[in-house]
């Protein structure tokens, strides 16, 4: 059986060149175009600087129906004032006429440094070119993902099948992000950046997809965090061609939302894996805590502390600064009723340290996968955020990104 892959689901053909943007050779402007106008929903940034391109892109989504996005990187068209929202019409009306659309179906995403306007004579020409060379095939979606990293070293993708009364259905999707990356998405508002494009053939409303989005966006992309670097420009959206079968039984939505959650879940991984400079994924598990806010509250103070990160990235087993992170993280923590385990082994109870061989345990903490649980014992509670640990390649990358 053939690989999957972001076009797999029928409907959908994809592009990504060098149009020179970024000083490298690299692919840095992609189209991803549906065969007609479909279903489609996104979640954007709730920074309050925003973007140019999420201005423009979440008037055109409003409608719960697109044709294309269209990508940009290397540049991130934001604090650009009104000449950056221009330009992320140009980018939507040229992609529009190249493939046949409404300028409202196309949805514009940026990605790169701050504060510089755009190359427009090049945007303009590698839409043109992206244009030209657009199809279904692996090659394709794999251009297309290349077109929207910045920072990141590798690709990132995830893809699926399902089966919907009797019918196969399929949903893939690409991601980019590597550094400020601490996404905080919502469906209407409130450098680096998190970019994620996902497909599918299924025939849904827009409502619902919508609505299946943010479930799955919130416990996914929200949950990973790099930096705590709320961008300008995080983004992700949702096409669904029709191609496949209906979404509409309670039973359907429930695999369906399975799949896309499983997808989303993946995606965000990949972009903990890949933060800049990491070395490891660190997955933080709170249970048992007081109430849902109160456990997200705790995962995400503890994979933000900066002595974690550290410590994590030195194999040290310091179970004190993961206790006192969720102990400044949540009023509703109570020492004394909680437990810490760090790769599985206990390492403090009720207030007390555990008795542990340390230098098994770094040893344990060596490896591409860490698993922090904490146990509060104080309520029914449940969050898990995934990050990575920090490392003087972070310092590196970010002091030298805009020189």
């Amino acid at each position: 059986m053939a690989e999957l892959h972001l076009l797999s689901p029928g409907g959908f053909t994809a592009a990504g060149i060098h149009a020179g943007v970024k000083s490298t050779r690299k692919p840095d402007v992609g189209l991803l175009v549906a065969d007609a106008a479909c279903s489609a929903a996104a979640v954007f940034t709730t920074n309050r600087v925003v973007a140019a391109p999420v201005i423009v892109g979440r008037d055109h989504v409003a409608a719960g129906r697109l044709r294309a996005i269209v990508v940009n990187s290397g540049n991130a068209n934001a604090c650009t004032g009104a000449q950056g929202r221009k330009d992320a019409l140009t980018m939507c009306r040229q992609t529009a006429a190249a493939v046949g659309c409404e300028v409202g179906e196309v949805l514009p995403s940026s990605t790169g440094i701050i504060g510089h306007l755009l190359p427009m004579t090049k945007i303009t020409a590698g839409i043109a070119a992206a244009a030209a060379k657009l199809g279904n095939s692996h090659e394709h979606a794999l251009a297309f993902a290349d077109a929207i990293m910045t920072t990141d070293t590798r690709r990132k993708s995830a893809a699926g099948a399902f089966t919907i009364a009797r019918s196969k259905a399929i949903i893939a999707g690409v991601c980019k992000g590597s550094g400020m990356i601490g996404p905080r998405l919502a469906a209407t508002p409130p450098h680096a950046t998190m970019l994620a494009y996902i497909t599918t053939d299924v025939a849904i409303a827009p409502s619902l997809l919508r609505r299946l989005l943010a479930d799955a966006t919130d416990a996914s992309f929200n949950a990973v965090t790099v930096d705590d670097h709320c961008s300008t420009n995080d983004t992700v959206c949702l096409m669904a061609s029709g191609h496949g079968p209906v979404i509409r039984a309670k039973k359907d939505i429930a695999t369906f939302a399975s799949a896309l959650g499983e997808i989303c879940r993946s995606l965000a991984w990949q972009i903990a894996a890949d933060g800049e400079g990491a070395t490891k994924v660190v997955q933080i598990d709170v249970r048992n805590a007081q109430a849902e806010a109160d456990a997200r509250a705790i995962a995400r103070g503890i994979a933000n502390s900066p002595l974690v990160k550290c410590a994590m990235h030195g194999n040290d087993p310091n179970w004190g600064r993961i206790v006192s992170a969720a102990g400044y993280s949540a009023t509703s923590f109570d020492p004394d009723r909680s437990v810490l385990r760090l790769q599985g082994t206990p390492v403090f109870r009720h207030g007390r340290p555990v008795p542990f061989n340390a230098a098994a345990l770094s040893k344990r903490l060596a490896s591409d996968r860490v698993l922090v649980d904490l146990d509060c014992g104080n309520g029914s509670g449940c969050a898990t955020v995934y990050t990575c640990d920090l490392s003087r390649e972070y310092i590196r990358i970010n002091a030298d990104y805009h020189t």
